[in-house]
């Protein structure tokens, strides 16, 4: 079995702007940044035979490259059940339309449940003092990240380490 999801990396120059916002909530688990990205489609563990099948269809996508910004801070979940924290993107139609045609490209896995948001997921939390967080989010409502050119999606196998995932890109599919 193999853990998968379909994404886009965060060049250097956004990876450490990112970087240096994270910390200053209690338990938070933060990201490292070389794990920055945005998620097109999480797929999850799947036997080698299916993950072959996913990359040749992966491989049949093409679409456009463009370029994305990021920008703002936001969170997922309420008060004490906040669980991340995340850095936003402008809101993208080629972005939209790639990730169409990528969950179109898995059809027969497990659907996805969840609507897709793009973000960067900056960290993770439990429990954490809902006051910090909100500071958090004040003091960074105004992020602007800069925009970067997306040429490619990646295949990304993901292993959950004690320290932390560990993301490895497994195939680059190019765009443009």
């Amino acid at each position: 079995m193999i853990r998968l999801f379909v994404g886009l990396a965060v060049p250097e120059p956004q990876r450490t702007r990112l970087a240096g916002l994270c910390g200053g909530i209690p338990g938070a688990r933060w990201v490292r940044p070389e794990n920055f990205h945005v998620t097109l489609r999480f797929i999850g563990d799947i036997d080698e035979g299916l993950a072959e099948d996913v990359d040749i269809a992966l491989s049949r996508i093409t679409a456009p490259s463009f370029a994305l910004e990021v920008s703002g801070i936001g969170q997922f979940g309420k008060d004490f059940k906040i669980r991340a924290l995340w850095a936003g993107i402008v809101p993208n139609a080629a972005l939209n339309q790639l990730q169409a045609k990528v969950e179109a490209a898995v059809t027969g896995l497990p659907a996805e449940t969840r609507k897709f948001k793009p973000h960067i997921t900056l960290g993770r939390l439990k429990n954490p003092p809902p006051d910090r967080v909100g500071a958090f989010i004040a003091g960074h409502a105004g992020l602007r990240a800069g925009a970067f050119a997306v040429d490619r999606f990646t295949l990304f196998s993901s292993f959950l380490a004690a320290a932390g995932a560990i993301y490895t890109p497994e195939v680059d599919y190019d765009l443009g």
